[in-house]
């Protein structure tokens, strides 16, 4: 399978962003950090954790399942973050008066096991969430606790247990942090009192000093007038799509060294759309009909006022609270932006493959 060359290797713009989320780590706080998917908000916490030296673990809660789930991603974060000879050494250390075992092996990746009952797990939890900060002392470091889909664990941790205990314990540890990754602020975050840094689309600026060098670097040119700027109304300032059309572009002139041209933008554009359609046609059988309604009028007639009568009646939307629920729940969804960025559809790929099929 060709590979994407065009992946960057740096923070593509984000620097205030960035900024924020070493003082918040340095500081010892918590943070919530609120994007489409796309946007970059992983990559915004590994090159801030990487400034300020500290070791990232991943967890996305949506692949926990039950409790002993959630200890399994725990250990293999843990393990991935810290794998080193020393830092296995003092993990092997730690484990000796504790009720898990470091298997390490030549023949395989080290990990951490234990038999235990499910009545069990949760004294395992206890254990296990304290050796970050064991590790953070012993090499001087700092810990940052990534957590995607951090309200997932609700599913399966009905009395709140783990994650009031998660909560409290991350907060007493002075060398640990965690970061939620969610579309948008809910009111579980604001209860959480957690710094909140949201990542809205990036401007043309941002891609300019990544996008040319990239192209350069697989031989091509693009013209800097009109191709770019439909390259960037098609990416509509959205990371994942730019790298996803870039990588197109390439793979069709990947034996030609011709001058980009608008045409050759658009027809990368059509044929990604394309790729992309079986998934784009099941998300739309996923919504609710009003969703899918107010999601095809904005792609039509971009507006920065749905609620405006003549917009409703030309669309023929719901009136009052049915159209902003489906809004709020596009939103939630990370489908399209609020009124911050003015409704916009917030995966510009899906707005054109919309915008194409109804055309």
């Amino acid at each position: 399978m060709t590979g994407n060359p065009f992946v960057p290797q740096f923070l593509i713009g984000r620097q205030i962003e960035l900024q924020q989320v070493c003082e918040i780590l340095l500081a010892d706080d918590d943070l919530l950090v609120t994007g489409v998917a796309g946007s970059g908000r992983h990559t915004l916490i590994r090159t801030a954790a990487q400034q300020i030296g500290a070791k990232v673990l991943e967890i996305d809660c949506l692949r926990v399942t039950n409790g002993s789930r959630f200890l399994e991603l725990l250990a293999e974060s843990i393990l991935d973050a810290f794998s080193s000879p020393d830092e296995l050494t003092l993990i092997d250390r730690w484990s000796q008066d504790k009720p898990l075992i470091l298997e390490q092996s030549p023949l395989r990746r080290s990990r951490l096991v234990w038999h235990c009952a499910p009545k069990e797990e949760w004294m395992l939890f206890q254990v296990l969430l304290s050796l970050p900060q064991y590790l953070a002392e012993s090499i001087d470091c700092r810990v940052v606790l990534v957590c995607q889909n951090f309200t997932h664990i609700r599913s399966w941790d009905r009395s709140s247990q783990w994650e009031t205990y998660l909560e409290q314990e991350i907060g007493r540890q002075t060398r640990v942090s965690y970061a939620l990754l969610a579309t948008m602020p809910e009111d579980w975050a604001i209860a959480l009192n957690l710094k909140v840094i949201s990542l809205g689309p990036l401007t043309p600026a941002d891609f300019h000093s990544w996008l040319i060098p990239h192209l350069s670097a697989q031989g091509l040119a693009i013209d800097e007038n009109s191709s770019l700027s439909l390259f960037y109304s098609y990416v509509q300032g959205h990371l994942g799509g730019a790298i996803a059309l870039a990588r197109r572009i390439w793979l069709a002139h990947e034996h030609d060294t011709k001058l980009i041209q608008p045409h050759h933008v658009h027809r990368a554009a059509l044929a990604l759309v394309e790729d992309l359609s079986i998934t784009f046609e099941s998300l739309i059988l996923l919504l609710p009909p009003s969703q899918v309604r107010v999601l095809e009028s904005l792609a039509l007639d971009p507006t920065d006022s749905p609620h405006a009568r003549d917009y409703i009646q030309k669309h023929q939307l719901s009136r009052g609270g049915g159209l902003q629920g489906a809004l709020a729940g596009l939103e939630q969804k990370g489908l399209v932006y609020g009124a911050k960025y003015g409704y916009r559809i917030a995966l510009p790929l899906l707005a054109f493959w919309l915008k194409h099929r109804l055309a």
